[in-house]
């Protein structure tokens, strides 16, 4: 085995049996990670976080200090969710009620959730969507948008690489990065 395809579980990590973490995978002090949660290769799971049963984690995510992921979470590729950001998945808790199945949340490849952030159940974050620090994310969000605030709202959009993308009339816009974009009907397209 390389390196690369190796495991690192810190010493006071808890990697339960039957959990699934791919190659090259970091797991940092005081975690804990419950059988049946997935998490790809390449992944960052930084200390002080949880992560349940029925969790998907995609290739090159990064989970940081703080983070609790609850049954029905479902993340592809390459997403980021900042310090201390929360998910909740009971629209109407009550103490030791359980549902049956809790309603899935979907963040989609490259989409970065913000320090102190909140997404309630049930939601979608888009493709390469960034949502801001402290934001309370209520409904979907879509493909590259930029949403802020409590409840979030739409404030604009953002190329892959993070930078605010700028349309004028029915022209494209081009970032610093090189890509340029296409809006398109409400949706934001790579060119």
């Amino acid at each position: 085995m390389t390196e690369k395809n190796k495991v690192m579980i810190h010493t006071h990590a808890l990697v339960e049996v039957g959990a699934e973490i791919g190659g090259g995978t970091r797991i940092w002090a005081f975690s804990h990670i419950l059988p049946g949660a997935k998490i790809g290769k390449d992944c960052n799971i930084c200390d002080h976080t949880f992560i349940e049963n029925d969790v998907v984690l995609g290739d090159r995510n990064t989970v940081k200090s703080g983070v609790y992921l609850w049954d029905g979470v479902i993340s592809e590729a390459d997403v980021f969710i900042g310090p201390c950001a929360v998910f909740t998945n009971d629209s109407k808790p009550r103490s030791r009620k359980y549902p049956d199945s809790y309603p899935k949340t979907y963040l989609n490849e490259g989409c970065s959730i913000g320090a102190n952030a909140t997404i309630l159940p049930g939601v979608s974050v888009g493709r390469w969507a960034l949502v801001g620090a402290g934001s309370v994310v209520t409904k979907d969000v879509e493909d590259h948008a930029l949403v802020l605030g409590n409840p979030s709202r739409f404030k604009g959009w953002v190329c892959r690489c993070g930078e605010r993308l700028f349309f004028k009339c029915d022209e494209d816009a081009r970032c610093a990065c090189g890509l340029v974009y296409r809006l398109n009907e409400g949706k934001v397209q790579a060119i």
